[in-house]
């Protein structure tokens, strides 16, 4: 159901001198998406949690555009919620324009989408995780980690033991630390050629004992990111007349999957506009690019939400979509996705009143820049947890990815495996076979940045398997039953659906008739009467123009009791032939994909035939399966194999050896054949 009603937090938090305790299972450190989410899953496992912040007002912060989801990012915050997440919750409670991107697609790669009010989603997660058991939440700055001697009989070179705030002599120990800085660590703001420190307008950046702890004392890669965000302009101020309008969808689609409505009534939902840049705007932004010190580095930046100043570089003389977006159901400000820039205030007023919509356009805030650090994340599990470091997980920006999105599928993944590590539980991993999770963190972990990473469906190999519409019955079982961070109402429902799905699936396949009745009693459907044989509703359902609701009026009292799931079946029977092809193939890559190589595993001595340079790769980025191995950049198809073999061999040799120790009598048999095969050969 739809939550009701979410308190002024402003007058629910308060700032505190000190904290209730100095030792927790778990501190997440940052209250952006990753830190809200990784906080909320470790206190959902049942560790004892505290998040740290800057600022508690700004929990939950959308920092650059009010939206959430997307092509391929509305599958994480699926998967996401699925999971017992936040976000999808927050965003049916602050979404003002609902749509599905890539609709005239195939439902696999449909984007749930949702434009956001500032305000509200910001007071959701806050409320949301005041709420939450076992949760402390504290205003401080993080001055350094606690790092001891690692615990010998777990690998690592360092151990994180808790973080020391400043102002503060006395650390808080902990037993994980997650680390979710976003782009505050080492942040610099860019306007024009000037530039300040900070990780957003207003804030400033993390401590740099903090960045002098990963780098100097961890010892681990780091590297640096840009990234930046549009003017936000005086709504008044824009002729929305002379730009294209863009309705949400008339019947709004929760993220949620607990959600059978959202709290924006279709008629209250806020259109979106779309206009496009104009030569004229090319022009000012290549007579002022002198003035613009952040594009004229090198450092990389988003290549799927660049900046003006980089499409007029990359793409002249071209066209570039604006996207005139409300930021809120009162607010007086629109949000011109498109235009991130980071040219001086005067030239950015320059060139929106290039375009014909933004002609009379008054700025409200000026677009910046953003520099930042980031650890290269080959040098994490897939648990992200740091692999040189025992009690450190990271997640967000701080892993080299963009988008809301992507930082929450993470913040959870980190959250829920440094509570189970505090716990000591084993943690835990979600593979790409099973979810656009598990392929968003292989990716990061297994091939690394170059920029920062967005995720799109084309990633994800299994797409027909990992659609938006099923991830509840993909995640949420396992989550209850495996991970430990789903709640048991969420569960149970879960259990329902999947239940009452697998009946009405049975009893459309029981339900048949021969073509010509189908053609009596579907007149409209083009149906061939020269098929043979009859034409089961599992059949029909194939057609695009056949509904559940047809098939019911043919056999209403079979199918009636299932119409609450109508389009879910009919995207169920649609991609049904398509998965069950996948399965197998998933099956195949599953049993080498989660084939574990050894931590110890020394890779320039390893008997097998493989290149200095793929013993390098290896040794470098020290993959913890076979699959994450094969998607190493320059690792060739022979080195898997051979990578393979000696993995298969080596494996069956310490399967013989342990049974050679549980069973003596077998092992005496085998010992009396050696000795007779040696008598033979004498």
């Amino acid at each position: 159901m739809l939550r009701k009603k979410v308190p002024r937090l402003l007058q629910v938090f308060k700032r505190t001198s000190h904290c209730d305790r100095q030792q927790y299972d778990v501190i997440v450190v940052g209250g952006g998406h990753a830190g809200t989410e990784a906080a909320a899953a470790a206190a959902r496992v049942g560790a004892r949690t505290l998040l740290v912040t800057q600022k508690i007002q700004t929990i939950g912060a959308l920092s650059c555009n009010p939206s959430l989801g997307g092509i391929g990012k509305g599958h994480l915050v699926k998967e996401v919620d699925a999971l017992d997440g936040v976000c999808g919750r927050a965003g049916d409670w602050a979404g003002i324009h609902f749509s599905i991107l890539n609709r005239r697609k195939g439902p696999a790669v449909w984007g749930p989408r949702a434009q956001l009010d500032r305000q509200l989603y910001r007071e959701f997660i806050q409320s949301d995780l005041l709420s939450t058991p076992r949760l402390t939440v504290w205003e401080g700055s993080v001055e350094e980690l606690m790092v001891e001697e690692p615990n010998p009989e777990k690998p690592g070179r360092h151990q994180v033991t808790g973080i020391r705030l400043a102002n503060m002599e006395t650390p808080i120990s902990a037993r994980s630390v997650v680390l979710t800085t976003g782009t505050f660590l080492s942040g610099s703001l860019f306007v024009g050629q000037t530039s300040s420190p900070g990780g957003r307008i207003g804030d400033a950046p993390s401590s740099a004992g903090l960045s002098h702890t990963i780098r100097e004392r961890l010892g681990l890669r780091t590297g640096r990111l840009r990234t930046g965000t549009p003017p936000r302009v005086v709504k008044n101020s824009v002729d929305v007349s002379l730009a294209k309008l863009h309705p949400a969808d008339l019947n709004p689609t929760p993220f949620s999957f607990i959600n059978t409505q959202t709290r924006c009534k279709p008629e209250e939902q806020l259109p979106c506009y779309l206009t496009f840049t104009t030569p004229a705007v090319e022009r000012v932004v290549r007579e002022n690019l002198h003035l613009n010190c952040h594009i004229q580095q090198d450092t990389k930046g988003p290549r799927y939400c660049p900046s003006i100043e980089s499409r007029v570089l990359r793409f002249p003389g071209r066209q570039h979509q604006v996207w005139l977006e409300p930021e809120g159901l009162t607010s007086d400000l629109l949000y011109p996705q498109g235009l991130s820039t980071t040219m001086p205030p005067d030239v950015q007023l320059r060139l929106l009143r290039e375009i014909p919509a933004l002609h009379k356009a008054e700025i409200h805030t000026p677009g910046y820049g953003v520099q930042y650090d980031f650890v290269c994340p080959t040098q994490l599990s897939p648990a992200l947890q740091v692999k040189s470091t025992q009690g450190l997980f990271l997640a967000g920006q701080i892993n080299g990815t963009t988008g809301y999105e992507e930082a929450a599928a993470q913040g959870l993944v980190a959250g829920l495996n440094a509570a189970r590590s505090a716990l000591a539980m084993p943690t835990v991993m979600l593979s790409r076979t099973e979810s656009y999770i598990g392929v968003l963190i292989d990716d990061l972990v297994s091939r690394g940045v170059t920029e920062p990473y967005r995720m799109f469906t084309s990633r994800a190999e299994f797409r027909a398997s990992l659609r938006p519409d099923n991830a509840d019955l993909r995640l949420t079982l396992k989550g209850f039953e495996e991970l430990g961070c789903v709640s048991s109402e969420r569960y149970k429902e879960a259990v329902r659906v999947r239940d009452t799905l697998q009946d009405a699936m049975a009893a459309l396949q029981s339900l048949s008739a021969l073509p010509h009745i189908w053609k009596q009693k579907l007149p409209n459907i083009e149906i061939s009467e020269n098929k043979s044989g009859e034409l089961t509703c599992m059949n029909l359902l194939l057609y695009n123009d056949v509904t559940i609701e047809m098939l019911a009026s043919v056999f209403p009292e079979s199918l009636s009791p299932y119409m609450e799931f109508s389009q879910r079946l009919k995207i169920e029977a649609v991609y049904r032939p398509h998965c069950d092809l996948q399965k197998r193939e998933m099956a195949r890559i599953q049993r080498e994909e989660t084939m574990l190589l050894p931590e110890d595993l020394d890779y320039f001595s390893l008997p097998v035939s493989l290149s200095q340079e793929v013993r390098e790769i290896l040794d470098r980025v020290r993959p913890t399966t076979l699959g994450a191995a094969t998607r190493l950049e320059g690792m060739t198809p022979a080195a898997t194999v051979n990578l393979l073999n000696y993995v298969r061999f080596s494996n069956r040799k310490v399967s013989k050896i342990h049974q050679k120790e549980t069973d003596p009598k077998k092992a005496g048999e085998e010992e009396d054949l050696h000795v007779r095969n040696a008598s033979l050969r004498q």
